[in-house]
């Protein structure tokens, strides 16, 4: 079939509709997902006092959650590409909202991480995840804009986060705020197991699924780890994993370091941090979904697929850097904030162009366990990030230094992107890598 035919398909009204369900409740599973993992950030005036925590205990008990999750990123992704998203996401959104639930009854600091790193493996299928059935449901050429509508959760969440859990924790106290966020998991994981369906099972036409998989290239014939092990022969993959640790570091240093940024070095109150912290995060919601529009419009302009991808991811971790160093040392808490807005809409445009990627530049049947260890690259940015941001704190009394490492960081990890990911991960290619 000619391109001018496959431009001018037309799906199953059925097809239509049935993604389009998916792509909707994989962001309010993802929304989900980021207001659990922010609540602590969010709480953090109030565990501070209750529990007596340090700066770098504070920042011990941010990065635990990321620590589980970049742990068992390659396990959840060999079991998505082994017995599909349907079954793995239920059980994630199942364990996430318990651990969440279970951080309320939690009476010292040891407690308090052991439910952070149950989270933190419930929730490590979610992304990777939600890419797969982005992948089993759009061709080659349409994935980048659904994934970018789905990652664009871990931006509108963050954004959210601040103003509602604040409010939650004001009127009902943290513990409260932490039960209600854990229940709201539970309706996304009843929702998903009732309504959601891989395309070989929904009875779609055999056209629309010739169609979807029309571009893939072939799948590969390992499974498991075996699988994960070939992709490591690949510098595509290194670069992928290696890159993805400054989008997930300069992110990170945002969703659990904002709040108390802001109170402590600007001198705002509680309700007024999460009134403002609400601003840049809002702008990386704005650049989650936005990261998707570029790839989709660059690849209309007759960039390949690969490259619309990868373009934005290296020039929004650039820009990331650049306007997180600017914001930390304005003086003017508002122009900070701005310069910070624009900072966070770059590293998630860089971040979903990241996720639309590694959909994009591997054989389907490897796409989660490709994603999945390109965040434990990402997942040990954002252990790190809180964890450096305390200790860094702590022992020089301001944020400016942690605030110049991630911008740092966010350099070096750019050039990761542009020298290291131009390689297609294929069956047909020989590894560089021996």
């Amino acid at each position: 079939m000619s391109d001018s035919l496959h431009a001018s398909f037309v799906y199953a009204p059925a097809t239509r509709r049935l993604r389009t369900i998916a792509v909707i409740l994989l962001v309010a599973a993802g929304c989900v997902n980021y207001l659990d993992r922010a609540a602590v950030a969010v709480a953090e005036p109030q565990i501070h006092q209750e529990l007596k925590l340090s700066y770098d205990q504070l920042g011990l008990l941010l990065s635990a959650f990321a620590w589980s999750y970049g742990l068992a990123q390659i396990p959840a992704g060999t079991l998505i590409d082994r017995f599909g998203p349907r079954r793995v996401l239920s059980a994630g959104l199942i364990l996430w909202s318990v651990a969440q639930m279970a951080a309320t009854s939690v009476r010292s600091l040891g407690q308090f991480i052991v439910a952070r790193i149950a989270l933190g493996l419930g929730e490590s299928p979610m992304y990777i995840g939600g890419s797969r059935v982005c992948t089993d449901w759009y061709a080659l050429d349409e994935r980048a804009l659904p994934i970018a509508i789905f990652n664009s959760s871990s931006g509108l969440a963050p954004a959210l986060a601040p103003p509602l859990l604040t409010w939650l924790m004001l009127s009902f106290g943290w513990r409260t705020m932490f039960f209600i966020a854990g229940a709201a998991g539970f309706v996304i994981a009843i929702l998903w197991t009732r309504f959601y369906r891989a395309p070989h099972s929904a009875g779609l036409p055999a056209s629309d699924l010739a169609e979807i998989r029309r571009k893939d290239s072939a799948n590969v014939e390992h499974v498991g780890f075996q699988q994960a092990l070939w992709l490591l022969r690949f510098p595509t993959t290194w670069g992928m994993f290696f890159g993805f640790f400054g989008v997930v570091y300069i992110s990170w240093l945002y969703a659990t370091w904002l709040p108390a940024y802001l109170e402590n070095a600007r001198h705002q109150s509680i309700a007024s941090a999460g009134f403002w912290a609400a601003i840049p995060l809002g702008a990386g919601f704005l650049g989650a979904l936005g990261g998707g529009f570029i790839a989709r419009g660059l690849d209309k302009r007759g960039m390949d697929a690969v490259t619309s991808c990868r373009m934005p991811t290296i020039v929004g971790l650039l820009a990331a850097g650049a306007f997180t160093l600017a914001g930390s040392v304005s003086g003017n808490v508002y122009v900070a904030i701005c310069l910070m807005a624009f900072g966070l809409f770059a590293a998630n445009v860089s971040s979903s162009c990241g996720w639309a990627l590694a959909a994009v530049i591997a054989p389907p049947n490897t796409v989660a366990t490709l994603e999945a260890i390109q965040n434990v690259g990402g997942s040990l940015g954002g252990a790190l990030a809180p964890l450096a941001t305390g200790v860094l704190v702590q022992a020089s009394g301001s944020f400016m230094p942690a605030f110049g490492l991630a911008g740092g960081i966010s350099v070096v990890c750019a050039l990761i992107y542009h020298f290291a990911t131009h390689q297609r991960i294929s069956a047909s290619v020989s590894p560089a890598l021996n």
